[in-house]
């Protein structure tokens, strides 16, 4: 473990969310009359925040007059269900333990809202995830690097030996616009070659494997 801090990503990377986020999009979508998406489209359409999520999901997107609805009706809707079916990838939890023993700085950056984000790591990690960001105002999302460099002060620590961990080319985007290496997990939302082809370069096939970079 030659990084003295990790900052990962959260869904895809740490949390595999992937079903409640499908169901609640659907359910707004299914209440405002719109086609519903299957779970490999919503997986495609992930990565840069529920805004985009939806705007991805929903017909006309942003140009739809149903939009700002049908996004409250998901933002409503998956604050009290983001519990029902996630959890975290097999293995994180223990890796996440070996890097607090060794006295490693920890954090999270999500372009999940605010609120989410905090519950989210909140319950299901605790005192193991000691800084958590999430979307909010006057920070710009992934991937910027506005959230890495708020996790770093919070942290109290320089980007000096830290490395960003995520699942997808956003998390590639941020880690470079942020300063620091990148190592991309392949249990995510995006494969391999998908990856390569957008400048991934480091690759780890379970999370017991960042122990060793």
């Amino acid at each position: 473990m030659k990084y003295q801090t990790y900052i990962f990503d959260l869904d895809g990377t740490l949390l595999d969310s992937l079903t409640d986020l499908e169901l609640s999009c659907n359910y707004a979508l299914r209440v405002n009359g719109m086609p519903e998406r299957t779970l490999e489209e919503v997986r495609m359409f992930v990565g840069n925040g529920v805004k985009k999520l939806m705007e991805r999901a929903i017909p006309h997107g942003l140009q739809n007059p149903l939009f700002d609805k049908t996004y409250e009706d998901f933002r409503q809707h998956y604050l009290v269900h983001n519990l029902d079916h996630t959890h975290p990838y097999a293995g994180i939890e223990e890796m996440l333990q070996h890097l607090l023993d060794a006295n490693k700085h920890i954090a999270v950056v999500s372009n999940k809202f605010y609120a989410a984000t905090q519950d989210l790591v909140r319950h299901f990690f605790g005192e193991k995830i000691q800084v958590a960001i999430g979307e909010r105002v006057n920070i710009r999302k992934k991937p910027a690097p506005d959230t890495v460099n708020e996790a770093l002060r919070l942290l109290g620590v320089s980007r000096e030996n830290a490395v960003y961990i995520g699942d997808s080319d956003v998390d590639i985007m941020t880690a470079k616009n942020s300063g620091m290496p990148c190592i991309s997990v392949l249990w995510g939302f995006r494969d391999k070659r998908f990856l390569i082809e957008h400048g991934g370069e480091t690759f780890v096939e379970k999370p017991s494997e960042i122990l060793d970079i």
